[in-house]
Order: C-alpha cells, then structure tokens, then sequence
C-alpha cells in the first residue's frame, strides 16, 4: 500500500496549496492513506475545529500535531468530543505524551476505505520543548495495545538527534517514523534495516519566502529589537512538502520513501 504524508500545513497559504494538489496527488501515485501535520493551519498558530473539519473532508485520514495545536482555545471542547464514537475529533491528534487528563487522544487505529487496518501515532519531543513524558516510553506502551500492522509515527521534535533516535528505536516495530516541527525538509530519507520508513523532518507545507512561515520582516525586528512582535504568515513561494511511503500490508514493513515537493 502506499501513505502520503503531508508536513506541517501553515497558514492559508498552506491550506491553499494542500485544497488545489491533495486529490491530484492522491489519485495520479494510487495514496492508500493521507496522514497529514495540521498544527499550524489556523494562521500559523493552532488548528481550529472547523479548519480539522475541512482538512478531513479533503481526503486527508488523521491529522496530527504539536506544541502549537493548543494555541487556539477552541480545539479543547473538540478534543474532548474525541471520547464520543464516531465523533471525527477521534482522527485529530496530540501528542501521546503529554500528561495524564489532557484533552484529546495521541493515537488513531482504523481501516482505510479498502479495508486496510492502519494505526498512527502522535509523538513530541523534550530536548529543547516542554518536558511532557517519555516519548520512547509512550511509544512502547501504545505498541503494546495496536493491532494493525501498518503504523505511522509522527515525531514532532526540535533536536535532529531526538528524532534520529526514535527512528533507530522504533526500526522494525512501525512502519515509518517521519519528523515535523522545524518546518524545513531534510534530505536524509532511507527505509532502515529492520524496514521503518524515516525522515528527519518532512518540511513545511506553506511559503518558504519567510522565516519559517513567518512574514521575513517581522522575525527580523524579533531577533534585532527583542521585542514582542505580531506576526503573520508569508505569502511567497508557496511549496506542498510531503512524504510517499510504500509498504507491505501484511507486515508492516516499509519498501521505499520518497520526498515529494509541489509549488503552487
């Protein structure tokens, strides 16, 4: 089977790009399943629920996220409707790892529309983040309880060394372990020994003529003044970055992984 996944959407410009290449993309590569980073999406901070909503009806199967996805009050009461069967916030994720009694759940086990049984989890960092739990240990404990084969890891980290490692520590229990959050592709894509999928960091789906999505001008008068400063998404040079993952159904087991980068 074959899974795309999307990096971290920002903006409108993100949104954008995702509306007018998602289906194409999905059709012309034969995407079994579309995992796509939304934490970002409302403006560049969060994700709100009418926006997950959307993105779902896109096509896109779970959405997962980050230390931004609370950025918008909103997403509280929709995470906390993930306990209702059936609800769609069941498909939006936070991370796994964040304590006990948060809102929302860290992990998604379904079936794609052919009947394929997948699980994704929901991963963030601690190494230059907010300390929540261990995220290694997390990923442990959730293993143990999933029963699909085909399994998605997103690792939403800042230090590369911290995403290395869980792909090196998860190898041949998942199917792919791909990093979001620095919003800059890299190029180190390998299917490791034991058939794990990785990629230090997807990129960012959103304008690359800024600062990490950020109007240029206004991260500049950030770092010279130090002053609090609005900020606002670019506009430019707007690029779909995503993922292609080929895999085994049967074990798991990841076959090839390709970086896929679409300008508007």
């Amino acid at each position: 089977m074959r899974i795309l996944f999307v990096g971290d959407i920002f903006g409108r410009p993100g949104r954008e790009i995702v509306r007018a290449h998602l289906a194409d993309v999905v059709a012309t590569r034969s995407v079994e399943l579309v995992v796509a980073n939304g934490e970002n999406a409302a403006a560049g901070f969060g994700l709100t629920p009418s926006l997950a909503e959307e993105f779902l009806g896109l096509g896109i199967d779970v959405i997962t996220s980050g230390n931004h996805v609370w950025d918008k009050r909103e997403i509280l009461d929709y995470f906390r409707s993930a306990e209702r069967n059936g609800s769609n916030a069941r498909r939006v994720l936070r991370p796994a790892n964040y304590p006990a009694g948060t809102p929302g759940l860290g992990w998604y086990e379904g079936e794609t529309r052919k009947g394929t049984p997948f699980a994704v989890i929901n991963l963030q960092g601690r190494v230059f983040m907010v300390d929540n739990d261990d995220p290694f240990r997390t990923a442990d404990a959730l293993l143990k309880n999933i029963r699909a084969k085909v399994i998605l890891v997103d690792m939403h980290a800042e230090a590369t060394s911290e995403k290395i490692a869980m792909g090196w520590y998860l190898d041949g229990r998942v199917t792919a372990v791909l990093g979001t959050h620095t919003h800059v592709p890299t190029a180190d894509e390998r299917v490791l020994p034991g058939g794990t999928a990785y990629l230090t960091d997807v990129g960012m789906t959103g304008p690359y003529d800024g600062i990490i999505g950020v109007e240029k001008e206004q991260v500049l008068q950030r770092f010279l003044t130090n002053m609090p400063m609005r900020f606002d998404p670019a506009t430019g040079d707007v690029r779909f970055s995503a993922v292609v993952i080929d895999c085994d159904q049967q074990s798991g087991r990841a076959t090839a992984i390709e970086r896929l980068v679409l300008r508007q």
